[in-house]
């Protein structure tokens, strides 16, 4: 089936960008909104709307005659300045759906993240029913939630939406998760227990996810409000992926080992030394790291098997073997 006039912000990101290639595989019609102008989207015939989520306007004019939006631009991180998150992650999502709203699209896919619900303790096989914690230690979760909130809100006005939270994207081409491990190989530590379980996603199991929810929205309307996490469905100790990517590169597995308790003090340590200094580039640790990094967290995604018939495609093992072919080619 068609998606129509299909727009992903963020098209030139690690998601958006492995997103816009399978819609473009499919036929489909596709623009891409965007800060910057790419040349990968230029040579696969997408065209490129450059523009900024905070200006209302900029994204009215972008999403006109469209009829699906997969809205994955975000900005991301575990520091920062908050108004600047709340600037992108939560008065951009409200202006895309404003123009949503304006413009009659069809229907919104929106990209949110599992930690809009941790709450700093051990998450086993949670279900997209697992409330919204009272405090968050970054502004990229608080931020995430309130624009989730904001979707959920549209859906209750009548747009047609679907929330998608992904857990630890990665993948060739990833231009955060992997380039953060890769560079701080020689000082990582193991945090906590080093046989804690978290659940990933590579990137093509993601970009599918988010297709199959707009396939499955056109079909069954009654979907609109509904969350799905998505993932691997195969948990794993996030040490022993780390170690794998770093194999991956060429590198030698992590050495050492730090407590969780201690990673959460030096954490606030940073934090006030990097708050009162003004220091803009993110901390070598933060309370919010330390918390996932020392803590597990996977999800239960029988809803996105059930409602989009998502199944993995491509496995660890593989989508590993993929990476290193990336990272290390012939």
């Amino acid at each position: 089936m068609t998606l129509g006039n299909t727009l992903v912000t963020g098209g030139g990101g690690f998601l958006g960008k492995a997103l816009v290639r399978k819609l473009v595989d499919k036929g489909e019609t596709v623009f891409s909104f965007s800060r910057s102008r790419y040349s990968e989207l230029d040579k696969l015939g997408v065209s490129q709307i450059q523009g900024d989520l905070t200006d209302a306007g900029a994204v009215a004019n972008a999403l006109k005659g469209m009829d699906t939006v997969f809205h994955t631009a975000a900005k991301p991180g575990i520091w920062g300045d908050y108004d600047e998150y709340f600037r992108i992650n939560v008065t951009g999502t409200v202006h895309v759906i404003d123009a949503c709203m304006k413009n009659k699209v069809g229907q919104l896919i929106h990209t949110s993240s599992p930690s809009v619900v941790f709450d700093d303790k051990d998450m086993h096989g949670a279900n997209e029913f697992v409330p919204y914690p009272d405090k968050y230690l970054a502004p990229y979760p608080e931020t995430k939630a309130l624009a989730e909130k904001e979707v959920i809100k549209a859906a209750g006005k009548g747009l047609s939406v679907i929330i998608l939270r992904p857990h630890l994207i990665w993948g060739p081409e990833d231009n955060h998760l992997l380039p953060g491990i890769i560079s701080r190989a020689s000082r990582l530590k193991i945090i906590g227990p080093d046989n804690d379980l978290v659940d990933t996603i590579y990137v093509d199991n993601a970009a599918d996810a988010h297709i199959l929810a707009a396939e499955k929205l056109s079909q069954n309307p009654d979907l609109s409000g509904n969350i799905y996490f998505i993932s691997q469905d195969a948990p794993i100790s996030k040490w022993t992926l780390a170690n794998a990517f770093l194999a991956a590169a060429g590198l030698p597995p992590i050495k050492g080992h730090v407590s969780g308790s201690t990673a959460y003090a030096v954490g606030w340590l940073f934090e006030l030394i990097y708050r009162t200094l003004g220091i803009k580039r993110d901390p070598p640790m933060t309370r919010f790291a330390a918390k996932e990094l020392a803590t597990s967290h996977w999800f239960d995604i029988s809803r996105a098997k059930n409602d989009l018939d998502y199944v993995p495609k491509i496995s660890t093992r593989e989508g590993l073997k993929r990476l290193e072919a990336w990272l290390r080619p012939e």
